[in-house]
Order: C-alpha cells, then sequence, then structure tokens
C-alpha cells in the first residue's frame, strides 16, 4: 500500500507539472510568432536603409566625381552619430518603453535616408551619414534589450540567431531589388539610378514604423493577446533570472567592470568585419570580373543566403550546449581565414565561395556574441551595459570603410583592407578565451 501510494504521489506531481510545462510552452511560441518575425522585418529595413550606400557606391561616385576615400568617410560617419547618441537612447528606450522610441527611430531614419537622393556634395554626404546614425542610434541595442524583457538566458541564443537573420535577409532582398532598381530606373524622370534607390527603400522604414505604433506591446504585462496563466509564467521565469544578475549601483561600478570593457573590445572586432564585408563586397564582386549592377546584385546575395542558411543551426547548438563563447568565436575564425585568403585567389566563383564564409561567419559571431552580456547585465544595468557596448564597437563601422578605402586608395590593392578585417576577426575571437566561462557559458 505504502508503494502505491508513493507512486500516486509521483504521479500526481507529474500531472500536476505537466499543464505547467504546456502554459510555458504556448506561452513562448506564441511570443516567438508575435514579436520575432516583426523585429526581423524591422531590422531588414534598418540594415537596408545603412547599406544600401554600398550598392550606389557603384553609380554615384562616377556620376558625382568622388573617390573610394570620400566613400568610405561618408559611409564611416554614419557610426559617429551612432556613437554620440545611442546610450541616450537605449536608456530613453528602457525608461519609456520601447513602442514610441522604436517607432520614433525608424521614422525619423527613413526620412533621412530619402535625403540621400538629392546629395551632390561630399559635405552633404558626410552631414547626412551623420545625421542617420543619430537617428537610427538605439534600434538595434534596443531591440536586443526588448528581447530581454520575453525571454530568459537559455533561450536568447536562438531567438537572437533568428533575429539577426535580418542581416543576410536584407542582403538577399535588398542586393538583388538594389540591382534592379538601379538599372531600371536609371533616367527616369531625370534621377539617376541610385537617387531612385535612397528614395524607394526608405518606404519600407517609414512604414514599419508607423506600424510600430500599433503592433508592439512594452511589457509582457500589456500583452492583450497573452492569458493571464502565460503572463504570470513568463515574468516568473524572468523576475527569476534577474535575480542572479549584475545590477551596477554607480556609474562608477558601471565603468569600472572589466567584463563590459573587454566584452566592447571584442564586439569592435567582429564589427570591423562584418562592416568591411558589408560595405565592399560589391565592390569585391565586380573587381573577380562580374559585370552589370544587376548581375552583381544577383550574386551578392549568395554569401548571406549561406549565413541566413547557418544562424539558427549556430543558435540552436548553442542553446543546446550552452558553450557561448565557442559558438562565437569559431564562426569568427571562419571569417578571418577566408577573408584573408581572398587576394590570393582568382574567379568569380571562389571568390563567392570565400565571400560566403566570411560572410556567414561574421554574421554568425554577431548574433552568438548578444547571448554572452545579456547573461550576466540586468536592469537599468543591461540597458547602458548593451548600448554602451554596441555604441562604442560600432565605431568600427566608422574605422572598417574609411581605413579599407584609404588602403585601397594608397596601395592600388584590395588586400590590405582585406587582411586588415581579417586581423581584426581573428584578434576578437582570441580575446574571447579571456571572458570567464562560468559568466557567460550559460
Amino acid at each position: 500500500m505504502k508503494s502505491h501510494s508513493v507512486l500516486s504521489t509521483a504521479g500526481a506531481v507529474a500531472d500536476s507539472s505537466a499543464p505547467a510545462l504546456d502554459i510555458e510552452t504556448r506561452a513562448y511560441a506564441k511570443v516567438m510568432r508575435r514579436l520575432v518575425p516583426f523585429l526581423m522585418l524591422c531590422y531588414l529595413g534598418a540594415y537596408l536603409d545603412r547599406v544600401n550606400v554600398g550598392f550606389a557606391k557603384l553609380q554615384m561616385l562616377s556620376d558625382l566625381g568622388w573617390s573610394d576615400t570620400v566613400y568610405g568617410l561618408g559611409a564611416g560617419v554614419f557610426f559617429i552619430g551612432y556613437f554620440l547618441f545611442e546610450v541616450p537612447s537605449n536608456m530613453v528606450l528602457h525608461r519609456f518603453g520601447a513602442r514610441r522610441w522604436l517607432a520614433r527611430i525608424m521614422i525619423t531614419w527613413a526620412m533621412i535616408s530619402a535625403s540621400f537622393s538629392v546629395v551632390e556634395s561630399p559635405t552633404a554626404f558626410y552631414v547626412l551619414r551623420f545625421l542617420l546614425g543619430v537617428a537610427e542610434a538605439g534600434f538595434a541595442p534596443g531591440v536586443i534589450l526588448y528581447i530581454t524583457y520575453w525571454f530568459p538566458s537559455a533561450r536568447r541564443a536562438k531567438v537572437m540567431a533568428i533575429f539577426f537573420m535580418a542581416i543576410p535577409l536584407a542582403s538577399i532582398v535588398g542586393a538583388p531589388l538594389s540591382g534592379w532598381v538601379m538599372a531600371s530606373f536609371s533616367g527616369l524622370h531625370g534621377l539617376a539610378g541610385w537617387q531612385w534607390l535612397f528614395a524607394l527603400e526608405a518606404v519600407p522604414s517609414l512604414l514599419l514604423g508607423i506600424a510600430i505604433l500599433f503592433y508592439l506591446d512594452d511589457s509582457i504585462g500589456a500583452a492583450k493577446w497573452l492569458t493571464p496563466d502565460e503572463k504570470a509564467v513568463l515574468q516568473r521565469n524572468i523576475a527569476k533570472e534577474e535575480d542572479g544578475k549584475v545590477a551596477h549601483h554607480s556609474v562608477k561600478d558601471f565603468f569600472a567592470d572589466r567584463r563590459l570593457w573587454l566584452l566592447t573590445a571584442i564586439y569592435f572586432c567582429i564589427v570591423m568585419g562584418q562592416y568591411g564585408i558589408t560595405f565592399w563586397l560589391p565592390a569585391i564582386l565586380r573587381n573577380a570580373g562580374v559585370a552589370g549592377v544587376g548581375t552583381v546584385g544577383l550574386l551578392a546575395a549568395i554569401p548571406y543566403a549561406v549565413a541566413l542558411l547557418c544562424l539558427p543551426l549556430v543558435g540552436r547548438s548553442s542553446d543546446r550546449t550552452l558553450a557561448r563563447r565557442l559558438h562565437c568565436g569559431v564562426p569568427m575564425l571562419v571569417a578571418a581565414a577566408a577573408l584573408f585568403a581572398l587576394p590570393f585567389t582568382d574567379g568569380v566563383t571562389t571568390a563567392l565561395a570565400l565571400l560566403s564564409a566570411a560572410a556567414a561567419g561574421a554574421i554568425c559571431g554577431t548574433s552568438q556574441f548578444w547571448a554572452l552580456p545579456t547573461a550576466f547585465l540586468g536592469g537599468m544595468t543591461a540597458a547602458a551595459g548593451i548600448a554602451t557596448i554596441n555604441c562604442i564597437a560600432n565605431l568600427a563601422g566608422f574605422f572598417s570603410p574609411s581605413l579599407v578605402g584609404w588602403l585601397n586608395d594608397f596601395t592600388g590593392k584590395q588586400g590590405a583592407g582585406l587582411w586588415l578585417t581579417a586581423g581584426a576577426l581573428l584578434l576578437g575571437a582570441c580575446m574571447l578565451a579571456l571572458v570567464p566561462r562560468q559568466v557567460v557559458d550559460r
């Protein structure tokens, strides 16, 4: 009888826990379906507006008589504005809510992006790129912070990987689209193809910015599409995790945290690699022998299609093994090796294969990096920490195209710029070994 009683009790416990697990599974599935695809779409618009200057370069420089140095400086000055305004932007988002602030970001950057269609001088180009950085500051770290409001650390690597699929998607969609717009609209109503490119590709961001106001919720408690039981499970999981996170009590403590600066240096290297690929990929393909902006646009989508396939695989593996450093570092090493080999190769096929490995490695490294700081930062510290890491590291977005452009002009070859980018990724991967495993591998 006693044995029977124990078995009955165990069965009752198992039965009572099953509904709770069902509620949790259903709740996270709802959140995933509701938020992640929409946030991906928004980031796709952001990334498209940020990097379409790489395709505009194919016509813009010859039309306006600019050099690679002018283009590289203009492409990079975006990140100065981004750097100056990112931390304040994320603090405002955390205090007043994501819905209105993310909408403000998208609407203002769409209007500025469209203004590039009337630029005529290098000075106007630099000013607009700076203002675009100011307008967009806080969007990517804001979304990363917003994801931490809904998903605990153990589920976050997969979510981040899916969210960052917007980067290759932006190029898969944007590269052929940009090439088609520039080839098809050139001369229409007296405007060049690159002018139409800036005007038309600003429209999706404007519409998505308006949609955010009606679609996003600031918190779990405000989500009318969740049941009370589902809200309770999600809020309990987030609250339990926040109890074990770092919350610095002063500005001095925050800036004295060496882990913050180590992660900033690592992410700086990742961004150097990512933008070294993004801003120069079309030019690399053209120099490999690809003729016509339409063909360049189609072929430029291939490396990002490879990255798109790799991202969810790496994210799932990271959440399953919890080896966060490994899943960030190995892709970075793959990207570094591919970029180092590029100057020694000939032919479009080989160049595409190496660019595919480089793009997949850099983008996977980017997505997996954000599982590191969000594993131990919480509350307002998370808002400030994510923004600080992102804004300082994104200065690499200024240095990368600027230095690569200067090196290309100075040496007359692309090899020096590619090796600089490869070296940055290699250095970042090596520094990951200094990050305490017990802090982030969870």
